[in-house]
């Protein structure tokens, strides 16, 4: 019960210091708030501090900072959307994705010196002050005593435990949210902070990242222009992870990126491309792609950094997806509601060529159109439409693919235009829909069937072992029913048992000399 009120009191926080920011329906927005929300932001103004930053952006970044690193995660995404929540807003925001206060140095060093059991200067030529800070880690340029230049990354000082309670604040806001507002059930509120809280908690030990880091890096060679640094072991533990230094703009440095002459259109595609192409071809992706890390050399190169959350996809799920957008790309909707209603996204009951037609007219308005002919917040809010009208529930699995793709689109917007997520899109989907679907994919999935049938066949004597107990025991023990109800085992059914086994032993001793 006390924690559960510890809960809630985190929660009236969280609301409380929103409303002392004037980040709770700001006042720049009232005119376009329905009538309760306008009321609601006039009573959170009572208590709100004035003289706050103009920018509302930056107003509700500066209070996500001081809720915690879960909420800090929402706004990274949300800086990403200019085109959703406005240019004005998310440039405030922007602070969120690598410009937040630093810890002390000191801390740093000594955190650094414990994990590692050795000094500092014994190590590094150089240990420079912090470069970035973002919410759960900042990174400090460091020079080896052999001249190898590194970025050394170290979590926050009882980042764990802060993670820990704002998770605890969340799910029971899920359960509020199921409880007071049952469409909300739909969404799988529950599922999806389980799946925050899961790459949260990964992401608090750095020798996970360092891992997929090196995952990420062969999963790169997929993509046409997407390079990971690489890891140094020699000084990553839980609290430490350290990578080659990479001299490179960030993509937040709009500016720089432009006098250094690079096609922004260009690095829009490949940062699609680069998404894409790990998703489809290896099944897992940077799950955090905002500008903050990603970066660009002056010759074009596309570099990511900071792997705390990774997405990985099965099989099934990357096929599934490739289908859908290749549906998309070719206009094929009655495929891509197919590939829906075959992943078990549409419950069956619903009509496939509704679904398609409502499809058809999410699609054809922008196709073909570039970021800046697309509205995008309009078109989300169909998409949150269709699937209410055809009772799609949230994919828990597919939580971090949805965010990632949300991100990466918005990043392509702000760098041009003139991006075109359907032309940027068609390069990896048409490599693996011709890999998958041509003959290699073929022969790669007989010989997975074969694979299959081979191993069940290994597990038919066990099987049959098995039943035979079962009927032996069956026979000492009957089950006590009505003599009218009780039937002998037809004959027929022994002799197909039997035959089967016949079969499958014959079929199995082929296999196992293949």
């Amino acid at each position: 019960m006390f924690r559960t009120l510890g809960h809630i009191g985190r929660l009236g926080r969280a609301a409380w210091t929103l409303a002392r920011h004037d980040a709770i329906f700001p006042r720049e927005y009232q005119e376009s708030l329905p009538a309760p929300a306008r009321v609601l932001g006039r009573v959170a103004r009572l208590v709100a501090i004035r003289d706050r930053a103009s920018n509302p952006g930056e107003r509700l970044a500066r209070a996500l900072e001081e809720l915690g690193p879960s909420y800090v995660k929402f706004g990274q995404v949300l800086a990403t959307r200019a085109d959703v929540i406005g240019a004005e807003f998310a440039r405030g925001l922007a602070r969120l994705q690598d410009k937040m206060a630093p810890f002390p140095d000191g801390e740093a060093r000594a955190i650094f010196e414990r994990e590692l059991s050795v000094p500092i200067a014994q190590e590094f030529a150089e240990f420079g002050p912090a470069v970035a800070a973002a919410s759960i880690a900042q990174v400090h340029r460091a020079v080896t005593k052999d001249g190898r230049t590194l970025a050394v990354k170290i979590l926050r000082p009882d980042v764990e435990k802060r993670i820990a309670r704002d998770i605890a604040a969340l799910r029971l806001g899920a359960r509020l949210a199921e409880g007071l507002f049952p469409k909300s059930k739909r969404l799988e509120p529950k599922a999806f902070v389980e799946t925050v809280a899961r790459s949260l908690t990964l992401e608090l030990d750095l020798r996970l990242e360092a891992a997929s880091a090196s995952e990420l890096k062969e999963a790169a060679a997929a993509a046409q222009n997407f390079f990971i640094p690489e890891v140094d072991w020699r000084y990553t533990t839980k609290r430490v992870l350290a990578t080659d230094w990479i001299e490179a703009i960030p993509l937040t440095d709009t500016a720089r990126i432009q006098a250094a002459g690079i096609d922004p259109l260009k690095l829009s595609a490949d940062i699609t491309d680069a998404f894409l192409a790990t998703a489809l071809d290896r099944g897992v992706f940077h799950a955090d792609m905002h500008a903050g890390n990603l970066f660009v050399t002056p010759e074009g190169r596309l570099w990511a950094v900071d792997f705390g959350i990774m997405g990985r996809l099965e099989a099934a799920e990357r096929r599934y997806l490739a289908l859908i957008l290749h549906g998309f790309l070719v206009k094929d909707y009655d495929a891509a509601a197919e590939a829906h209603f075959m992943a078990g996204y549409v419950p069956e009951r619903h009509s496939k060529a509704d679904f398609a037609s409502a499809l058809r007219a999410v699609a054809e308005p922008i196709f073909g159109k570039t970021a800046s002919e697309v509205p995008m917040s309009r078109v989300l809010m169909q998409l949150f439409e269709i699937t209410d009208l055809f009772d799609m529930h949230l994919q828990p699995q597919l939580v971090l693919l949805q965010k990632t793709m949300v991100q990466a689109e918005g990043v392509c917007r702000s760098l041009s235009d003139e991006h075109n997520m359907w032309k940027a899109s068609a390069p990896a989907v048409e490599r693996f829909m011709k890999r998958e679907l041509g003959p290699e994919g073929i022969a790669r999935d007989v010989i997975e069937d074969l694979r299959r049938l081979r191993e069940s066949f290994r597990k038919l004597p066990e099987t049959l072992e098995n039943l035979t107990e079962a009927a032996a025991r069956l026979k000492e023990h009957p089950l006590r029913e009505p003599a009218r109800k009780r039937r002998g085992v037809p004959g027929w059914v022994f002799g197909a048992v039997l035959g089967a086994a016949a079969g499958a032993g014959a079929l199995w001793a082929v296999l196992a000399l293949a």
